[in-house]
């Protein structure tokens, strides 16, 4: 029974392993008619923490389980040819395009993200630290909610003149345009009955309704997935928030209601990973490596049971 019981754990590790060995893989695209600098803060470091993404381009990276961390897109960058230079929003102060372990300079709209070791993933869309640009992180694989989320309406145009940055090419966080502890839910006001909405994180609320829009906007704003992939879009294409609108037939919406097209575009675009796999067209393939550890467990379940029924 000895030997049967080291199969066993030998089977529950590999099980624990493949997904230690597959992670996650992250993917940026680049919607905008403008390059952006993603930037990428976390621990471990993954294969960079910065790059160029031109307008129409992608890149992928892979991340490993328990990751922990958050990628954002920098604008107005200026860099040289040795790579050193300077952006206009969410700079990381680095002076280079990786950013080497800083992270945003607000106003930044941050894709934030926790792996599970065996368990679920977390993530979210945040606009605590304020907004740059338009983002939406929608899912690949994975099982249980999965749900997308993000902010894809320009908040720029519509941002309050007390928060809009310098250049105009940022919108600021009530916590970043006035200090104060109502607004940054610290001292007297750093509990979640103590800081309530503020009259302008429930205008980025309204806007951008599964985004968090203030420090103890957990509820409607974190989402779970388990063993899946991730694509972060800059400035998902207006065609998407336009097809999106058309289909609402029974929930009509108008540009002044950017809320309710958001939401709409939102959960048209969530994946059916389900019923692509019944068809042979799922989107999450696993790795070579993945594949034999998975042929390898499913050998030693089977001497498992094959000794089982000797005994």
């Amino acid at each position: 029974m000895g030997l049967l019981r080291d199969m066993i754990r030998l089977s529950l590790a590999m099980l624990f392993f493949s997904r230690g060995v597959s992670g996650a893989t992250f993917t940026f695209v680049n919607k905008c008619d403008f390059t952006v600098w993603p930037g990428i803060l976390g621990t471990p470091t993954l294969d960079t923490t910065g790059f160029e993404l031109t307008k129409g381009s992608s890149q992928s990276y892979q991340a490993p389980t328990g990751w922990s961390g958050r990628f954002w897109g920098r604008t107005g960058c200026n860099f040289d040819e040795s790579g050193h230079g300077s952006c206009a929003t969410a700079d990381c102060g680095s002076g280079q395009v990786k950013c080497n372990g800083a992270g945003a300079t607000p106003p930044a709209t941050l894709a934030e993200f926790t792996l599970g070791s065996g368990t679920m993933d977390f993530y979210d869309v945040s606009l605590v630290d304020g907004y740059n640009l338009p983002m939406i992180v929608e899912v690949s694989g994975g099982s249980g909610a999965c749900a997308p989320t993000g902010c894809v309406a320009d908040l720029n145009r519509n941002c309050p003149t007390e928060l809009r940055a310098a250049d105009s090419g940022a919108c600021r966080s009530a916590c970043e345009a006035f200090g104060t502890p109502e607004y940054c839910c610290s001292g007297a006001y750093n509990s979640p009955a103590a800081c309530t909405p503020s009259v302008y994180s429930q205008m980025f609320k309204s806007v951008c309704p599964r985004s968090y829009s203030y420090a103890y906007d957990d509820a409607t704003s974190t989402f779970t997935c388990t063993a899946a992939d991730y694509t972060i879009t800059f400035c998902p294409s207006v065609s998407s928030l336009k097809s999106s609108k058309d289909s609402a037939k029974s929930t009509p919406t108008t540009d002044s209601e950017p809320g309710s097209a958001e939401a709409t575009l939102l959960s048209n675009r969530s994946p059916s990973w389900l019923a692509n796999l019944a068809i042979g067209d799922s989107t999450r393939k696993l790795p070579h490596c993945a594949l034999l550890l998975f042929a390898l467990i499913l050998t030693t379940i089977s001497i498992s049971l094959s000794f089982l029924q000797q005994v």
